[in-house]
C-alpha cells in the first residue's frame, strides 16, 4: 500500500496500527476536518463475501449510533470506489490496548485492573440498553487513552458480523475463543451477560497473568469449561483481596442466569471487592451467607477460606448444626438438563468426527495396498469406536 492512498476521497492512510486476519487498522488523517483518526479497512477476500459484508454495514450503522466516553466512536463506513475495500472510521486513542500491557508487563495493577473494568461495564451497560451486544470483548479491544487514563471499548458489531461465515472456523478463532462465554462456544445467541463473561477473563487474566482454563484446542476448552472449576486469582496472587476474587467469579458463572444481571452490577461489585468489600449482589450470586449486622458491602473477611473453591463457593455450615441439604430448585434443574442436552450433543458430534476419521484410514489402506501406509488394524479401530461410545454414556447421563 502507497503511504500517499486516500480512502473515500478524504482519509489519507499514514502507517499501519494493526493487522488481523479480518481487517487492517491504519493511523490516518481526515482531510476535511483536519483530524487524526483510524481506518479499519476490510480484508480483500470479505468485500465477496455478500452475506457478511450485509450484516457488516447493519452492525457498522448501529456502532455508529452509539457515543459514550468509554466507547471508540464510529464517524463513517462504506466502501472505496477505488480499491473496492470496505472501511470503517473510528476515533484514534492514543495509548496501549491491554493486550499490549499484557504482552509487556504479563499482568497489570490491582486497582488499574479495576479501573479498566469498571470502565468497560460503563460502556457495555450504555450500549446494551441502546440494544447492542459487542459478542466479542477481549483485551485486544480495551483500548487505553494516554492522556486520560480512559478504557474505550473498541470494534462494536464486527464479532455479529462474522458469524455464519467462513471466517468463523476453528483457525480463524481458536485465539480469541478463550473470551467466549459457553453459551457462545456451544452455537447458541450470545446476549448482554455473554459480554460480562468476557470481561470476567480479561479481568482474570489482567490480574494474574493467566487464562481461567489453559487449552490447547477448542475440544478441550470447552469441556474445561464444563467440568473444570477456576482457580481463584488470590491464589495466583496472594495480594488480590478475595471479595474481587468473588466479584469477578460471579461473573465467569457458567450459566449466564447466574452472573450479573447488568454491567453495572459487576462495576459495583469490582469497585467493592477492590475495598474489602462485597455487594448484595455478589454475595447472593455467590451465595455467600450475610452473618452480622445486615450491612450490604461489610467485608467478608470471615470467609476467605470458603474463595478457595470459586466460582461457586458457599460458606460451610457452622459446627453446631449440619446444614440441611438444599433441593434444586425447578429452574435450576431446566439448566442443568439443558447443560447436559449441549454437552451431549457435543460430545455426539465429536465421537461422529472421530468414527470418520477412522473409517477414512481404513478405506485409505484398503484401496491403497501398494504405498507406503501404515496398516490400519481394524479391531483397533472398533475399539476406538467403542471407547468413544462408553464416554458418551459416562458423561451424558
Amino acid at each position: 500500500m502507497s503511504a500517499t492512498q486516500v480512502i473515500a476521497g478524504r482519509y489519507r492512510l499514514d502507517r499501519r496500527l494493526g493487522a488481523g486476519g479480518m481487517s487492517t487498522v491504519y493511523l490516518a488523517h481526515d482531510t476535511v476536518l483536519e483530524r487524526a483518526v483510524a481506518v479499519k479497512l476490510l480484508a480483500e477476500h470479505l468485500a465477496h463475501d455478500e452475506p457478511f459484508v450485509a450484516r457488516f454495514q447493519r452492525e457498522a450503522r448501529s456502532a455508529a449510533r452509539l457515543a459514550h466516553p468509554n466507547l471508540v466512536q464510529v464517524f463513517d463506513s462504506g466502501l472505496d470506489a477505488e480499491t473496492q475495500r470496505h472501511y470503517i472510521v473510528m476515533e484514534l486513542v492514543d495509548g496501549p490496548s491491554c493486550a499490549d500491557v499484557l504482552r509487556d508487563r504479563k499482568r497489570a495493577g490491582i486497582e488499574e485492573t479495576a479501573d479498566i473494568v469498571r470502565d468497560a461495564c460503563h460502556g457495555l451497560a450504555y450500549a446494551h440498553r441502546a440494544g447492542v451486544v459487542h459478542r466479542d470483548v477481549k483485551p485486544g479491544n480495551l483500548l487505553i487513552a494516554a492522556e486520560s487514563g480512559t478504557t474505550k471499548l473498541a470494534d462494536f458489531g464486527i464479532a455479529k458480523a462474522a458469524e455464519q461465515t467462513r471466517i468463523t472456523q476453528v483457525g480463524s478463532v481458536l485465539g480469541t475463543a478463550a473470551y467466549l462465554s459457553p453459551e457462545q462456544a456451544h452455537g447458541e445467541e450470545a446476549g448482554p451477560r455473554a459480554d460480562t463473561y468476557s470481561l470476567g477473563v480479561c479481568a482474570y487474566q489482567l490480574l494474574t497473568g493467566r487464562l481461567p482454563h489453559e487449552y490447547g484446542s477448542l475440544t478441550e476448552l470447552a469441556l474445561k469449561q464444563q467440568q473444570e472449576p477456576i482457580e481463584p486469582a488470590s491464589a495466583l496472587r496472594p495480594e488480590v483481596p478475595p471479595e474481587l476474587d468473588a466479584a469477578i467469579a460471579v461473573a465467569l458463572a457458567n450459566d449466564p442466569d447466574d452472573r450479573y444481571e447488568s454491567p453495572l452490577d459487576f462495576a459495583a461489585a469490582i469497585e467493592a471487592g477492590l475495598h474489602g468489600q462485597a455487594t448484595e449482589v455478589t454475595r447472593r450470586l455467590a451465595g455467600a451467607a450475610v452473618v452480622g449486622d445486615g450491612d450490604t458491602t461489610r467485608t467478608l473477611g470471615d470467609v476467605t477460606d470458603a474463595t478457595r473453591s470459586l466460582p461457586t463457593w458457599r460458606e460451610p455450615p457452622t459446627p453446631t448444626r449440619p446444614a440441611p441439604r438444599r433441593q434444586p430448585s425447578m429452574a435450576e434443574e431446566r439448566r442443568r438438563s439443558a447443560r447436559n442436552r449441549r454437552l451431549a450433543r457435543f460430545l455426539t458430534l465429536l465421537a461422529i468426527v472421530f468414527a470418520i476419521v477412522a473409517a477414512g484410514l481404513v478405506l485409505l489402506v484398503n484401496e491403497n495396498p501398494g504405498r507406503d501406509v501404515s496398516p490400519v488394524d481394524r479391531d483397533t479401530v472398533e475399539q476406538q469406536i467403542d471407547g468413544i461410545e462408553q464416554f458418551l454414556r459416562e458423561h451424558t447421563r
